[in-house]
């Protein structure tokens, strides 16, 4: 059978729109080839996030994003469409995780299997959408209250600059120069004394040495003596110490109750009192023999009678 020119063009032309059929599908993500499933899954924001993006499951890619699109409600929520050419079944209850695909950006689509024996996700099946805090979210999170800080901080500095330049005016500034000036002058004279003490302990090495050496032979005499107290009978020696005090102390309570010759003395008044006159007494003689010797020592070679003196020391003449 002959194939006429119109069949052939006809068939040309059949195969031409399937082909551009399949191209444009593929184009948008779709192999016409492949038994592959479509998920979806609603985010609030997919920034990063591209068709044609790898779908992953535990780190294989099972599929791309397909379509990502504005939902129809007004909310302003994003659709995205994925899909699945691995066989790999999943529950229903999967979430499709969006995270960093890596450190210089760009967004991918994890699904999160749930194995929770529920009934497997079916092709057009909606997923939980969720958001992984990447490298930069996770930055941003700890570099903002930082950056708080810091700029409280800096604010606090430029306070505390400030008053630092109103209080080191340039009086202020001089002073500390001056001030300055004199501590070098000082550490130079610390500098010069510290030389000349190492040069008389330098010169005087030998008499330190021999007053160190006496040192711990003093040392040692003191070490001696402290044995030989160590080694007497403290115990003993306090005890007849003791012993004494009582002693001495019955002594002195005799005296006060007036036992005893000195007690007598000091506690009888009849004694004292004849003491007293016998010394008033004594006194009256010694002033009276002061006063008239010759009533008291008369010496005479010739047998001549002894003159009499009155009270005054004059002589009383006798009437014979």
């Amino acid at each position: 059978m002959k194939i006429t020119r119109e069949i052939k063009t006809a068939i040309l032309v059949l195969s031409s729109i399937v082909l551009l059929i399949f191209l444009f599908n593929y184009l948008k993500g779709q192999n016409l080839l492949t038994s592959s499933r479509t998920y979806y899954a609603l985010y609030d924001n997919v920034e990063g996030l591209a068709s044609s993006t790898p779908v992953t499951i535990n780190g294989l890619k099972v599929g791309k994003v397909q379509n990502i699109s504005f939902t129809e409600d007004g909310t302003g929520k994003l659709l995205v469409a994925l899909q699945v050419d691995n066989e790999f079944e999943f529950s229903k209850n999967s979430k499709a995780e969006l995270y960093d695909a890596s450190l210089i950006g760009g967004k991918a689509i994890a699904i999160v299997p749930a194995f929770d024996k529920a009934e497997n996700a079916q092709d057009g099946a909606y997923l939980e959408g969720s958001s992984k805090d990447g490298l930069s979210d996770m930055v941003t999170k700890t570099l903002s209250p930082l950056q708080a800080k810091v700029e409280t901080m800096m604010v606090s500095a430029d306070a505390l600059i400030n008053n630092i330049n109103d209080v080191f005016d340039a009086d202020t500034k001089e002073g500390l120069k001056k001030g300055i000036a004199a501590l070098d002058e000082t550490i130079l004279t610390f500098k010069g004394t510290a030389n000349s003490l190492n040069a008389i302990v330098k010169k005087n090495e030998s008499s330190l040495t021999n007053t160190l050496a006496n040192a711990e032979n003093l040392t040692g005499n003191l070490s001696k003596i402290t044995d030989s107290i160590a080694m007497v009978d403290i115990g003993k020696t306090m005890r007849d110490l003791q012993k004494t005090m009582h002693k001495f102390d019955a002594v002195i309570a005799g005296i006060e109750n007036g036992e005893g010759s000195v007690g007598k003395l000091l506690k009888d008044d009849g004694l004292y009192n004849n003491l007293e006159g016998a010394s008033k007494q004594m006194e009256e003689l010694l002033e009276d023999m002061k006063l008239n010797p010759k009533r008291y020592v008369h010496f005479s070679l010739f047998g001549k009678k002894a003159k009499q003196y009155d009270a005054e020391g004059n002589e009383i003449k006798s009437k014979d």
